[in-house]
């Protein structure tokens, strides 16, 4: 593990894993490199790239810096990314998809981008996130409630409440209690686009990268339809589906399409047939 900083001074804690091409992995929310996808994620792909996990600020090993802000966030992951040598590919699950997308819509130097279920709402299949909710999250962290903030959390996002109760039994409650307060960072990121309303349509336009959209095929509707809205928003965007894959996908069944697509030909010809599409669909609407 490294400690890199970021442009505002904060502390980035870094580990690389294996060999190859740079690959710079972004958590969701709660995860870093000790509680969640990363460690499994580095190993799959270790084979085939130099995978840079980091932990996001206000986790693990990283520091902080107030007050938050989106393009901090951005910062971090630029340093991570100059950290892999100045340009590397890039691959987001959740609210991590959705700060990776953020980068590479500022510049972040990313080669190609791949995104797993962005939380985003975009019609009425689920109730949007309201404004409350931020408010109530917030009062509870305010008032070091960790604890009913993060019940709160795994609520809105569908956690059963049985498990919730389970949970806070299990030693990886403590993990969680540690990065509750990073809680409404994420929804600073994602939660503009969970109102239950189409994607903005030139909203990301500056990530023009060739860029894989995924989702699972056992994801509930909402989350399906996102995915497919966000591939159809975005200028270089291929979208597919894993089968039998949930929110909490398996990194044996990630492995594959990003080895693919991070190395071979495929994701460029698929770009290509998309753009086609749609410059064909475009020429045939009526003026």
């Amino acid at each position: 593990m490294k400690k890199i900083l970021s442009k505002d001074g904060t502390a980035i804690a870094v580990e690389r894993t294996g060999r190859g091409p740079a690959l710079v992995f972004v958590d969701g929310a709660m995860c870093y490199r000790a509680s969640g996808p990363s460690q499994p994620m580095a190993a799959a792909l270790a084979g085939h790239f130099t995978v840079f996990t980091y932990d996001r600020r206000g986790r693990g090993d990283s520091s902080d810096r107030g007050p938050y802000d989106v393009q901090r966030e951005v910062e971090d992951l630029e340093a991570v990314i100059g950290e892999a040598g100045g340009q590397a590919v890039v691959f987001g699950v959740s609210s991590g998809a959705a700060l990776a997308l953020e980068a590479a819509s500022r510049g972040a130097s990313i080669t190609r981008l791949a995104l797993y279920e962005a939380p985003f709402i975009v019609d009425a299949t689920r109730p949007p996130i309201s404004d409350d909710f931020v408010a109530a999250l917030n009062r509870a962290l305010a008032s070091g409630r960790k604890g009913d903030a993060i019940r709160m959390f795994m609520k809105v996002v569908g956690v059963p409440a049985i498990f919730i109760l389970l949970m806070r039994l299990m030693p990886a409650w403590a993990r969680l209690v540690a990065v509750a307060h990073t809680l409404p960072y994420d929804f600073s990121i994602v939660g503009p686009y969970q109102k239950g309303q189409p994607l903005p349509a030139t909203r990301w336009n500056g990530a023009t990268m060739p860029t894989l959209v995924m989702d699972g095929g056992k994801s509930p509707a909402w989350m399906r339809n996102a995915t497919r809205a966000l591939a159809g928003v975005l200028p270089n965007a291929t979208y597919r589906t894993l089968a039998r894959q949930t929110h909490m996908v398996k990194p044996k069944a990630l492995a594959p399409p990003l080895l693919e697509f991070f190395t071979s030909q495929t994701g460029l010809r698929d770009v290509q047939e998309l753009n086609d599409a749609r410059k064909t669909a475009a020429l045939s609407r009526p003026a």
